[in-house]
């Protein structure tokens, strides 16, 4: 496949994640007696996996994440050349999601985007008021269990065409652990998306969502080759 239809693909992938993943967050999520909550933010997230993955998978892999992307290459399941072009498109749909999702809430009497924007947050922008660190090893053992969920599911012994759901149904329960703690994030690509449009503490508290996500998916990647799989099909093989 052309590269230039793969970064295509991680980019309306990545956009689809953001916007309504994020787009729950902030438009359904706060709403007295008819909001979605947590739960619902959390579900968002995992259905857009599971569409985005049946409709780009077969083209990019759909990573829809630079830590997965990460991930995949320190398991021996991507190439190096690659993984810069895969990252810049990823970041560029979620700031391209962001925008948009800015330009619809805007729409409402009241919206302040530097209020959240859905962003990460530690401290005091924690949503239940969680510590640096406590932040940190949940951001790095979420990301890892993600990553040893998709190279599992896409494994070459897996069964074929059930590793969006997976992956999905992963995603979900990640957020329903961890959105209490940093809002969950898990990818550096949704983090950084939203935080540009907070514009204040959310891009200050960035680099946590890039470095945590980052160990947490290398880890996982290493480990993996560790446990002894010698497989190098791509991850698009069984989307």
């Amino acid at each position: 496949m052309d590269i230039s239809r793969k970064l295509g693909a991680e980019f309306l992938g990545t956009f689809w994640l953001v916007l309504g993943g994020c787009g729950s967050a902030v438009l359904a999520a706060g709403i007295p007696h008819v909001g979605i909550g947590y739960a619902g933010v959390a579900l968002a997230f995992g259905l857009t996996v599971v569409t985005g993955a049946y409709a780009f998978g077969h083209i990019s892999g759909a990573h829809f994440n630079p830590a997965v992307t990460l991930g995949l290459w320190t398991a021996g399941r991507f190439p190096a050349r690659d993984v810069i072009p895969y990252w810049i498109a990823q970041v560029a749909g979620a700031i391209a999601a962001a925008a948009l999702l800015d330009a619809i809430a805007s729409g409402a009497a009241g919206f302040d985007v530097t209020a959240g924007f859905a962003s990460n947050g530690y401290a005091e922008h924690s949503p239940q008021g969680y510590s640096l660190l406590a932040c940190l090893i949940c951001e790095v053992t979420m990301t890892a269990m993600f990553l040893f969920v998709i190279l599992g599911a896409t494994s070459v012994r897996a069964p074929a065409g059930f590793a969006p759901l997976a992956i999905g149904l992963a995603l979900t329960l990640i957020h329903l652990i961890s959105i209490p703690v940093t809002n969950t994030s898990v990818n550096p690509a949704r983090s950084t998306g939203v935080a540009i449009f907070q514009g204040g503490w959310a891009l200050s508290q960035l680099w946590a969502f890039w470095v945590a996500p980052f160990v947490g998916a290398a880890l996982a990647g290493l480990i993996q080759r560790w446990l002894g799989t010698e497989e190098t099909a791509p991850v698009a093989s069984k989307m």
